[in-house]
């Protein structure tokens, strides 16, 4: 009877348990395209937004010449280096950003 609890064991259970986590890791590992089309979404949304806020530094300070802005100055590479970087990685994908 322990004989045929082990081989049901080796040959039923083990490879069971390989596949089930096998399965777990090949579905979490992945975005869907769902997910890459929300990111892609929220960058572009970004980008405006940054552009916006550049525009409204760039009217407040042409009115109010004392005006510093609280974020860092217009087209500051450091200002922009995180979305450059995504520029980059849009480009390595083969995509094109608006």
């Amino acid at each position: 009877m322990e004989d045929v609890v082990a081989i049901a064991a080796i040959f039923l259970g083990l490879p069971w348990i390989i596949f089930h986590y096998i399965t777990k890791w090949k579905t979490a590992a992945t975005l869907t395209n769902g997910d890459e089309a929300l990111l892609e979404e929220l960058y572009q949304l970004a980008r405006r937004l940054d552009e916006r806020m550049d525009t409204v530094e760039r009217l407040v300070a042409a009115d109010n010449p004392e005006f510093r802005p609280a974020r860092i100055v217009h087209d500051r590479e450091t200002d922009n280096q995180k979305l450059r970087e995504l520029d980059r990685l849009f480009a390595e994908q083969g995509r094109t950003s608006k």
